[in-house]
């Protein structure tokens, strides 16, 4: 299947005044976290992390959990350096959007991802003290950080 290819239609717009559905990407070169919110509650969680090569993911669980979602945007993590100012992993987070706006047609926003993964990492390790988290669950983190992405910029 190539980038321009896919058994999905393009995502729906939101209904005025209702609860609009997003999708949030937690965006890395080798795995891609994927969590879904919604506007009416500002809220997101984890759907599950893919697998990517060299920023590009296996685009057919991608296209699953578009057409299954029906996200009225999708909302990309973008990884800034301490100060705020871009980096070369920067550069493939937005060619990743690029690639998510062409193939889904949906608009895409970016959201600053700056200690995404360590405050995940955080809830994660407190989960585990209360019990409710497995060693083997740390694999669902990049999915938690796309989480925590999406409810920033829902809540914006």
């Amino acid at each position: 299947m190539n980038e321009s290819s896919g058994p999905f239609q393009p995502p729906q717009a939101p209904v005025a005044g209702g609860d609009a559905r997003y999708l949030g990407f937690d965006f890395g070169l080798r795995r891609i976290g994927v969590a879904v919110g919604q506007s009416l509650t500002a809220s997101a969680r984890p759907l599950r992390t893919l697998a990517a090569h060299d920023g590009v993911p296996d685009w057919q669980p991608l296209d699953a959990l578009v057409a299954e979602w029906q996200p009225a945007a999708l909302v990309v993590g973008l990884p800034l350096d301490v100060d705020g100012n871009e980096q070369p992993i920067s550069r493939a987070a937005r060619a990743f959007a690029a690639a998510l706006a062409s193939r889904y047609r949906c608009p895409i926003h970016f959201c600053d991802e700056r200690y995404t993964s360590r405050e995940a990492n955080a809830r994660f390790v407190e989960q585990r003290r209360a019990g409710s988290k497995r060693r083997r669950d740390a694999a669902a983190l990049d999915a938690a950080a796309a989480a925590i992405i999406l409810e920033t910029w829902l809540s914006r």
